[in-house]
């Protein structure tokens, strides 16, 4: 007989108000048996805690009394260690025993006994110790044979057993309790998953019966769609090529351009060693020479030259990390992000360091006010970010002022972090505001180098880390570019996989 959707609807209802009731049930039994349960493991380490105890006390009084034993045969003082350490411990044990006891009248009269004994036989074998010290050997050994000592240890002895009695039998009530609960926490539990099962049972005879209504239907619709999956897998594949010849050309490129960048780093390494040489004859020169053109050589052959090269391994290392960066990305179609905690502030005094130089000739200064936590994010990309927009800020400076850059970061709410890099330089146009994101595209008079792929691959980036990059400016006032990343790459990272 054919499920209508009413009845269908009716019956799921159903199941799930009875699942719903004996899942309840279940956990309202299985809340007040845990709860019993956990009374019932507190009462259990209690009583344990109070054994060790009781055992541990009596323990350090037989300490204390073979230390006086040994002490008084021998006259060893070494005997008395035991002794001295029972003296310091027995108060701090018993004091315990008092607050594991305190909500228990006939053991905390049993310990008020048993704490009247102990003080008793402790100040006996002090007596019998202090006498010994004294010389006095035979009036301590006197006081041995009264035999007030044993009889005291003898009571002693006798209310410990009785204590621990009382504690053995809480014990056993306890891990009887517990099991009794455990076996009723089964049979809950097992009751109320036979319940489940059947409604489940009903519940799934009923979808199966509906689903195979439904089946037909979907038949026909998977007959229909069978010529549109084929056109998308045609379009899947024809993507998939596009993207491995984008790859292919991409890592040719990358390839081409490392074979001149090994050329400037072995050159550059014969500069260094030829200003090895040059160096030591600059050395050997007459150091108090007017002769201008030898301070030029010794002020170029030590200082500029050296900041030179510097600047030069400086530019290459940071080419060779891109076309790095290119060559991963042809492989692996996409760099795979490595959040790492990054401190921002370091992070944008590097950045602001490899353009130092430019921006001293230029008569100006980099401020940075990043006060801000640490940040989970890619530092390879930061770096490509700052690197990008300080570059920017000093090719298209204002030829008429000193350049001015300001880099400030403040933490925003969702933890996030906005980052600004404002410079005074020429500024853009409204119009070119959301143009310069645009590959090869750039804007205002074209009297810089540059391929216009700078932002672009900025906005990229910036997209890749989980934030968004807008910018602020108008022509002779300078641009305002704000960043808003999050604080945690971590998360953007897993999105990404989720998606993927």
């Amino acid at each position: 007989m054919p499920i209508s959707k009413l009845t269908f609807v009716h019956a799921t209802v159903a199941a799930i108000l009875v699942g719903m009731a004996a899942l309840m049930a279940i956990v309202a039994v299985n809340y007040w048996l845990v709860d019993r349960t956990r009374n019932n493991s507190e009462t259990l380490t209690r009583s344990r805690a109070i054994r060790s105890s009781l055992v541990y006390l009596r323990n350090l009084m037989v300490d204390a009394e073979t230390g006086q034993r040994g002490f008084l045969l021998t006259d060893d003082a070494k005997y008395l260690a035991p002794y001295f350490d029972a003296e310091r411990l027995i108060p701090e044990t018993i004091a315990n025993l008092r607050v594991a006891l305190r909500d228990d009248a006939q053991e905390t009269q049993e310990i008020d006994r048993l704490t009247v004994l102990l003080t008793a036989k402790l100040a006996e074998l002090k007596r019998t110790i202090d006498e010994m010290r004294a010389g006095n050997r035979d009036q301590a050994m006197a006081e041995v044979k009264t035999d007030r000592g044993r009889r005291l240890m003898d009571e002693a002895r006798t209310i410990f057993d009785t204590m621990l009695d009382h504690a053995e039998d809480h014990i056993r009530a306890s891990v009887a309790d517990q099991r009794a609960g455990i076996t009723a926490l089964q049979w809950v539990t097992i009751g109320g998953a036979l319940v489940i099962l059947i409604v489940v049972g009903g519940s799934a005879w009923t979808i199966l019966a509906y689903t195979r209504q439904l089946v037909a239907v979907h038949r026909e619709v998977q007959q229909l769609n069978l010529t549109l999956e084929a056109r998308v897998q045609e379009r899947t594949a024809d993507l998939g090529r596009a993207n491995e010849e984008i790859q292919r050309f991409a890592y040719i490129v990358t390839h081409d351009l490392r074979a001149p960048l090994v050329n400037i780093m072995g050159f550059t390494s014969e500069l260094e060693s030829c200003l090895v040489a040059i160096d030591e004859y600059v050395k050997r020169s007459d150091a108090d020479s007017d002769d201008p053109v030898v301070a030029a050589a010794r002020t170029a052959s030590l200082e500029d030259l050296p900041e030179a090269i510097g600047f030069i391994r400086s530019s290459t290392r940071k080419m060779d990390g891109l076309i790095n960066a290119i060559l991963k990305l042809s492989r692996e179609g996409r760099r795979v992000l490595k959040p790492e905690p990054i401190r921002l502030d370091a992070l944008l005094e590097t950045a602001a360091a490899s353009v130092q130089h430019q921006v001293v000739e230029a008569g100006g200064e980099v401020v940075i006010e990043a006060r801000v936590p640490q940040v989970i994010s890619d530092r390879l990309a930061l770096e490509q970010i700052f690197g990008n927009l300080l570059d920017n800020a000093v090719k298209y400076r204002a030829p008429d002022r000193p350049l001015q850059v300001h880099i400030r970061a403040k933490e925003l709410r969702d933890r996030r972090v906005l980052i600004e890099v404002a410079d005074n330089g020429r500024g853009i146009a409204r119009q070119d505001h959301e143009r310069v994101f645009d590959l090869f595209r750039r804007s205002g008079a074209q009297d810089q180098p540059g391929e216009g792929i700078g932002l672009a691959h900025v906005r990229t980036m910036v997209r890749n880390l989980g934030g968004a990059i807008t910018l602020e400016s108008e022509p002779g006032r300078g641009t305002t570019m704000r960043l808003d990343l999050p604080r945690e790459l971590r998360r953007v990272v897993d999105e990404h996989k989720g998606a993927a």
